[in-house]
């Protein structure tokens, strides 16, 4: 039987969190500053990472709350008109995903009670088989009702080292959730020897920050291990759903600490025996680069940009448009990557596997092999001081 197969009709929905923060560098440029990767259709399903996020979540939460940057708020309304105005959430500055999952924590304790059952999901992440997320999220909740801290821990396809691991230990005796295991540690991202080490023992999962709590458990676990940060997202949460609300958040939220919810609460209160992991397979990618694009995109059958992979909205079916957008055409070309956002005609000739990223202001060509080094080609410019390519 495969992992996270077995779930309970019966159990409790949760109140889903979504972290929609970062600019998603690796995915320069077309992932900005100021319009970051969850906001786009990357893969061709037809709507963003965000909104596959939220309604994958549907079949199991009670209430959905995203937490945004201030200048994604808009945006974020305007993908997700289903989504209540008061339940998104808006940092006036990125302070690291503890104060973000913690707000959306305190505030749901402050609407629904310190027993809700809350859960945190990415923005930006893929998975192909929604059943076994729906599965392995459901475990987690019983779990997470017996007092644990749960994460999701996912079945890796290789020694990936672009991954954090989690450990997984003795199997944890709770009705309807059979895949539970208790925690042993979370690792950082390993070398390869170290990756392949960890596939060979079957004990490993890779960490894809999704976790699952009370949150009065999880706001209790904070207070303890980082008491500054609780009282001040306690301050936040409690004012709020009141006039009072920007002017507390003025005054506390740029002192609160910038930390992760793994180095906050995930690692200690695991070390202390106190977390959960339910291992699951259910195709998942953090869509961290454009190397995952390659194996996420499929490529043209036929037309002009056959053999290619071409993104959204890159206008490779328009092939007698020439006043279309970004027209594509490829000649031995095979296992290439092409996304564009302009006017131009983009041809490949003789150039199997290279990535082609075109956009008005900046042009990336790049191999599957070199994607994540993207991210210094942005620390580059920020340090050129190019804002306006950020």
């Amino acid at each position: 039987m495969t992992e996270s197969t077995l779930t309970s009709p019966s159990a409790p929905l949760i109140h889903a969190i979504i972290p929609a923060g970062g600019a998603g560098t690796r995915l320069w440029p077309l992932s900005r500053r100021h319009h970051p990767k969850f906001l786009l259709d990357l893969t061709g399903a037809g709507r963003t990472l965000i909104q596959g996020t939220v309604a994958r979540l549907e079949a199991v939460s009670a209430t959905t709350t995203v937490v945004t940057g201030n200048a994604h708020l808009a945006a974020v309304a305007d993908q997700l008109p289903g989504v209540p105005r008061e339940n998104l959430l808006a940092e006036p500055s990125p302070r690291d995903s503890m104060a973000a999952i913690g707000l959306a924590a305190a505030v749901i304790a402050h609407r629904h009670g310190r027993e809700a059952l809350i859960g945190s999901f990415a923005a930006d992440q893929t998975i192909t088989d929604e059943e076994a997320f729906h599965g392995a999220v459901r475990q987690a909740a019983l779990l997470a009702e017996a007092g644990w801290v749960v994460t999701i821990g996912i079945e890796a396809t290789g020694p990936s080292t672009a991954f954090g691991y989690i450990r997984a230990g003795e199997p944890i005796d709770v009705p309807a959730a059979p895949d539970g295991r208790r925690v042993l540690g979370f690792t950082e991202k390993p070398d390869a020897a170290t990756a392949a080490q960890y596939l060979a023992t079957g004990d490993y999962r890779w960490n894809a920050g999704m976790f699952v709590a009370r949150a009065g458990v999880l706001l209790d676990h904070l207070a303890q291990l980082r008491p500054e940060l609780a009282a001040g997202i306690e301050q936040i949460a409690a004012a709020w759903d009141t006039p009072r609300r920007q002017e507390v958040l003025e005054r506390v939220w740029p002192d609160l600490e910038k930390i992760a919810i793994d180095h906050a609460i995930a690692e200690p209160v695991a070390a202390a025996g106190g977390v959960a992991t339910v291992p699951a397979s259910m195709g998942w990618d953090d869509v961290g680069g454009f190397d995952a694009l390659v194996d996420l995109v499929p490529a043209q059958t036929e037309g002009p940009a056959a053999g290619v992979a071409v993104l959204p909205g890159s206008g490779a079916e328009g092939a007698d448009d020439v006043e279309g957008p970004g027209r594509v055409s490829a000649v031995d070309s095979p296992g290439a990557l092409v996304a564009t956002t302009t006017q131009r005609r983009v041809v490949l000739l003789g150039v199997p596997g290279l990535v082609v990223v075109d956009t008005p202001d900046a042009l990336l060509v790049t191999t599957p092999q070199h994607a994540q080094a993207v991210k210094g080609v942005v620390d580059g410019l920020k340090a050129e001081g190019r804002d306006d390519l950020l």
